[in-house]
C-alpha cells in the first residue's frame, strides 16, 4: 500500500508540473540503437529511463532500430534512417518530446527534443589511436571518413537546445572533439533498493561484459603473485570469455577463479553481498554501472587512473583504491591490501554508499523534462 501511494503522489506531481510548463508533456518517444543480441549498460540506461518515465505516469514508447557500425558506409545508412523518421506524430497523435541517447539515434529530427548522451560512436573518438579502434592513421580514405563522421555530428548536435551525458566523462570527450558543452546526468542502476552487504570475504568479483576495454585479464594475471587462496568471481559473458578462460588456465588458476557467466539477479545481488570487494578497471569507462552496485553493496572499488567515468565516484583510499597502472605486482598488492583486512573494506564500502545512495530518477525525468537543473 505504502509503495501505491508514493507511485500516486509522484505521478501526480509530474503530471501538475507538466500542466504549469511551457508546453504539456504527455507522449514521449525515447530513440535508441540496438546492435541485435547484445545486452549492455547502454541498454540497461535506456530501458531504466523508459520504465521510469511510464511510472511517473507518461505515455512513452521506445523506437529502438538495430545498426551495423561495418563497413564504415553502413554508419551512414543507420545515420539516414534516423534522419529520415518522422517523428512529430503518430497515428495522428502528436508525440509532445522526443529524446534520444547513443550514435545514430541523436539524428532523429524533432521540434521538442533532447540528448541523453550515452557515447558516440568512440572508434572515431576517444578510441581514435589505439588498438580498440579500427581507423588507421595512415589510411586518407579512413582518416577522411572520420573526419565527415565527426562533422555530421557536430552539425547535429548543435541543433540540440539542451544536451545532457551520463557522466561527466561523456561530457568531457563531447566538449573536446565536438566543442559543445553538456551537462552530466547520472542515474542509478537497474536493481536500485536491492543491494545488500552480508559479509567481506575472502574474494574478489569482477562484473561487466567481457571485452578488451573492461581489462579482466589484468585481474587474472594478477593472482598469481596474490597468496594461493586469494579468489575471484567473474560475472558476465562476451567476446573475450573464451581467452580469459584460457588464460587462466595457463597461469595455472584452477578453482582459484570462478567463471559465473550470465548471471540472474539474485545471484548477482549475492555475488556483490559477499565479496571483500570489486575490480572494475575499464578503459575510459562512460559511466560504469558496476562502480554504484559496489557502492550501494557497500564495497570499494579498485580501478586505474586511466578508466575515465568510475574516476567520478572512486576517492583512493577513501572509498576505493585508483592504481596508476594495472601492472601484475601492483594490483595484486591491492588486492591484498582489502582482502585480507575486512574492516578496511567495510570503512571503504560505506564511504562508498554515502556518495551515491542519493542519486535516482526522479531528478533525471525532471530535468530531461525541463522542470530542473541538473546537480
Amino acid at each position: 500500500m505504502k509503495e501505491r501511494i508514493r507511485h500516486l503522489l509522484k505521478t501526480t506531481k509530474h503530471r501538475l508540473a507538466n500542466r504549469g510548463g511551457r508546453s504539456p508533456v504527455q507522449t514521449i518517444a525515447v530513440c535508441a540503437a540496438q546492435v541485435p543480441f547484445f545486452q549492455g549498460g547502454a541498454e540497461a540506461l535506456v530501458q531504466g529511463l523508459v520504465d521510469n518515465l511510464r511510472g511517473a505516469g507518461y505515455d512513452v514508447d521506445l523506437i529502438n532500430i538495430p545498426y551495423k557500425w561495418y563497413p564504415h558506409e553502413q554508419l551512414l545508412k543507420s545515420i539516414e534512417i534516423w534522419d529520415m523518421l518522422d517523428l512529430t506524430e503518430s497515428n495522428g497523435r502528436p508525440i509532445d518530446l522526443v529524446i534520444t541517447t547513443k550514435f545514430p539515434s541523436y539524428f532523429a529530427r524533432h521540434p521538442n527534443k533532447v540528448l541523453w548522451l550515452i557515447h558516440q560512436y568512440r572508434q572515431a573518438y576517444d578510441l581514435f589511436g589505439t588498438e580498440y579502434s579500427e581507423f588507421d592513421p595512415a589510411d586518407t580514405k579512413a582518416m577522411a571518413f572520420r573526419d565527415k563522421l565527426i562533422a555530421m555530428d557536430t552539425q547535429v548536435l548543435r541543433t540540440y537546445p539542451r544536451i545532457y551525458t551520463n557522466a561527466g566523462n561523456t561530457a568531457s570527450r563531447l566538449k573536446t572533439h565536438n566543442g559543445i558543452d553538456a551537462q552530466p546526468l547520472y542515474h542509478p542502476p537497474r536493481l536500485a533498493g536491492r543491494y545488500t552487504t552480508d559479509s567481506y570475504g575472502g574474494y574478489i568479483l569482477s562484473v561487466g561484459r567481457l571485452d578488451k576495454l573492461k581489462r579482466v585479464d589484468a585481474l587474472l594475471r594478477a593472482l598469481p603473485h596474490c597468496a594461493e587462496d586469494m579468489r575471484c568471481q567473474i560475472v558476465g559473458t562476451g567476446p573475450e570469455e573464451k581467452g580469459l578462460r584460457a588464460l587462466a588456465g595457463e597461469l595455472g588458476l584452477g578453482e582459484r577463479v570462478e567463471f559465473l557467466g550470465y548471471t540472474p539477479d539474485d545471484r548477482l545481488l549475492e555475488a556483490y553481498a559477499g565479496c571483500a570487494a570489486v575490480y572494475f578497471a575499464p578503459r575510459d569507462e562512460d559511466y560504469g554501472y558496476i562502480t554504484l552496485e559496489a557502492f550501494l553493496s557497500r564495497k570499494p572499488v579498485i580501478t586505474a587512473a586511466d578508466s575515465g567515468g568510475p574516476l567520478e565516484f572512486v576517492k583512493d583510499g577513501a572509498n576505493g583504491l585508483i592504481l596508476p597502472t594495472l601492472e601484475a605486482k601492483l594490483l595484486a598488492a591491492a588486492l591484498e591490501s582489502l582482502v585480507r583486512y575486512p574492516d578496511r573494506c567495510a570503512r571503504l564500502g560505506d564511504a562508498g554508499y554515502e556518495a551515491v545512495k542519493d542519486i535516482g530518477w526522479d531528478h533525471v525525468i525532471r530535468t530531461l523534462l525541463g522542470e530542473e537543473e541538473p546537480a
